[in-house]
């Protein structure tokens, strides 16, 4: 699994049968910075992932690929390679805080 962050969504409207009716979202899988172990920084790739959630810009979700991605019942007869499987409330390392969704919102309401 890994975090990454909903940066945009993806409508294709040309496409085979059994991914009719998916949400596509664009993704940017994140990692934990190395120099301050304090904050999550991009990986600086892009993905595109099937949503099971609901998750929308900017939240910070769980992703699994491969064939991690077709395990779940929802999924085990989909084209894919990358699966939102998480919207994420926290990341806690060590004794940080390195993300908080409620954080996030309240800064965004300002």
């Amino acid at each position: 699994m890994f975090i990454a962050k909903v940066t945009g969504a993806l409508v294709s409207t040309q496409k085979v049968p059994a991914m009719v009716g998916w949400k596509l979202l664009v993704v940017e899988p994140y990692r934990l910075d190395a120099a301050g172990r304090n904050r999550l920084i991009t990986t600086g790739r892009t993905l595109v992932a099937v949503d099971m959630l609901g998750a929308g810009a900017g939240d910070y979700v769980l992703i699994t690929q491969g064939a991690s991605a077709r395990l779940t019942p929802e999924t085990k007869d989909l084209p894919i390679d990358t699966v939102v499987i998480g919207i994420v409330d926290q990341v806690h390392v060590e004794a940080n805080c390195v993300y908080s969704r409620e954080n996030e919102e309240h800064h965004a309401n300002r």
